[in-house]
C-alpha cells in the first residue's frame, strides 16, 4: 500500500476539538458514508462539499450515499444497474467458492462494482489533478459529481457479500423465513439484519464522538446509537489492531500503459473499461485494490451467508422467487429503509414452510461475531482512504499515511 490515508479521530483530538456534551439498504449505505466522513483528512471534506454543491455548514455524506439506488430506474442512469454488483459463477457449491471460477462472471466483464470503484476513482483523480494545476476541464467537471456519489455507494455495495455472487441472483432467488415471516436471502442481508440490530441494541449509546460536524448530522438518525457502539467497541476496541490490514494491497508491477486523457478516463468509467494493472479484472494496483479487498467478503457467502440447509431437502426444492417490483438486471438491491421493513416481508405469512434464519445458529452467530458491523466499518474505512488519497492537502512535514492512533 503506497498512499492511502485514513485520519481517524487523532486529528480532531490532537487539535483539541472535542464536543461538549446515517448493496445495503439506505441505512447500511449511510452508516458506511458516516464512518468514512469521520476518517477524512481536514482538507478533504470542503472539496467534497464543493463537488456536491452543498454549503459546508450543511454538508454531510450520508444523504447522497443511497442516491445511486434511487436513480437506477431513470432512463439516464438505467445503464448503471450492473455496476452495483459482480456475479461470480464459480462459487457453487460452497465447497469450491471460487472468485471467479472457470465460468468467470455473469454479464459483461467490465460492467460491475469493482470496475465501478476503479473507474469512478480515476475520474475523481483526473478532476483533482486539473484543479491543482488550475485548469478547468468541462468534460471532467460534467461527470465528477455523479462519480463521487457512485464511488460512495459502490464502496458500500462491495461490502455486501451477496453483491459479489451470481448464485441465485445474489440470493434473491432463495425464499427464507425470518422471525416467522417470508422474505429472501438478499433482502435479509440488505436490510432486515440491520433493522434487527437497531431494534435490539443492548444499550442506548450517547457517548459523543470527537467531531462536532458529524455529531450534528448523526443525532436524531435512526442509527445514531448504532454507529456510536460500532465506533467505541469496534473501531476503538476489537478491530483496533486490524485497521491497517484493511487497507493493504499486494504489490504489483508498475503499469506501463500511456497515461489516459481526462476524456478517455471518463469514457472508461461510462463504458466500463479499466486502465489498471492486476487481478482477473485488471482493477487492482498497489494502492487501490477492490478485487483483493472483495475476496474475503465473497468468501462469507460460502461460509455463512448461504446456509447449508438451503442445499438439502426439503428447502432445496422450494420455488425460488424475486420481488418483481424491484427487480434490477440480475440483482435486487438497495432502497430498503428500516422503517420500510414491511417492504421485504410478507406479513400474512406468519406461518410458512421456508428455512427459518432468525435462529441462534444463523442470525445469532452473525450478531455475536459482529459480521455486519465489521463489513460496514471496512467499507467506511476504505472509502475514507480513497478520498484522502485523492483529495488530501498535506501540510509541511505531514506524511501521506494512515492516522490510526488516539
Amino acid at each position: 500500500m503506497r498512499a492511502l490515508s485514513v485520519s481517524l479521530f487523532a486529528l480532531a483530538i490532537g487539535a483539541g476539538v472535542i464536543p461538549e456534551a446515517f448493496a445495503w439498504g439506505a441505512v447500511g449505505h449511510e452508516v458506511v458514508a458516516t464512518i468514512a466522513q469521520m476518517h477524512l483528512h481536514p482538507s478533504v471534506m470542503p472539496k467534497l462539499c464543493y463537488i456536491l454543491d452543498y454549503p459546508e455548514d450543511q454538508c454531510h455524506l450520508a444523504p447522497v450515499a443511497a442516491w445511486a439506488d434511487r436513480i437506477r430506474g431513470q432512463p439516464k442512469y438505467r445503464w448503471t444497474g450492473p455496476l452495483h454488483y459482480i456475479g461470480a459463477v464459480g462459487d457453487y457449491p460452497s465447497s469450491t467458492c471460487l472468485f471467479p471460477g472457470s465460468g468467470g462472471w455473469e454479464g459483461r466483464t467490465h460492467i460491475n462494482v469493482l470496475n465501478g470503484i476503479r473507474n469512478t476513482t480515476n475520474v475523481l483523480q483526473e478532476y483533482e489533478q486539473f484543479r491543482r494545476a488550475g485548469v478547468s476541464n468541462e468534460n471532467v467537471e460534467t461527470y465528477v459529481t455523479d462519480a463521487l456519489k457512485f464511488l460512495i455507494h459502490f464502496l458500500g455495495d462491495m461490502h455486501m457479500p451477496l453483491h459479489l455472487t451470481g448464485r441465485d441472483k445474489g440470493g434473491n432467488g432463495n425464499k427464507v423465513s425470518f422471525d416467522g415471516r417470508t422474505t429472501n436471502l438478499h433482502s435479509l442481508w440488505d436490510g432486515l439484519l440491520i433493522a434487527q440490530r437497531l431494534r435490539t441494541l443492548p444499550s442506548n449509546y450517547s457517548r459523543p464522538l470527537p467531531l462536532p460536524e458529524v455529531e450534528y448530522y448523526l443525532r436524531d438518525t435512526i442509527y445514531d446509537p448504532y454507529i456510536r457502539r460500532v465506533v467505541w467497541e469496534g473501531l476503538l476496541g476489537k478491530w483496533e489492531d486490524e485497521i491497517d490490514s484493511w487497507l493493504t494491497c499486494p504489490s504489483t508491477e508498475p503499469f506501463q500503459e500511456e497515461p489516459a486523457s481526462a476524456w478517455q478516463r471518463i469514457m472508461s468509467w461510462m463504458l466500463g473499461t479499466s486502465s489498471s494493472s492486476s487481478g482477473p479484472l485488471g482493477v487492482d494496483d498497489d494502492t487501490l485494490c477492490p478485487y483483493h479487498w472483495a475476496q474475503p467478503i465473497h468468501q462469507l457467502n460460502c461460509k455463512i451467508v448461504f446456509p447449508q440447509a438451503l442445499d438439502e431437502p426439503p428447502y432445496n426444492s422450494r420455488i425460488s422467487f424475486v420481488e418483481t417490483d424491484i427487480k434490477q438486471e440480475g440483482h435486487v438491491c438497495g432502497e430498503s429503509h428500516v422503517d420500510d421493513y414491511d417492504l421485504f416481508v410478507t406479513l400474512n405469512a406468519r406461518k410458512n414452510n421456508y428455512l427459518e434464519l432468525d435462529t441462534p445458529e444463523y442470525a445469532g452467530f452473525i450478531k455475536d461475531q459482529w459480521i455486519i458491523e465489521k463489513l460496514l466499518t471496512q467499507g467506511g474505512i476504505r472509502l475514507a482512504a480513497i478520498l484522502n488519497w485523492i483529495f488530501a492537502e498535506l501540510g509541511e512535514g505531514e506524511l501521506q499515511k494512515r492516522f490510526v492512533n488516539l
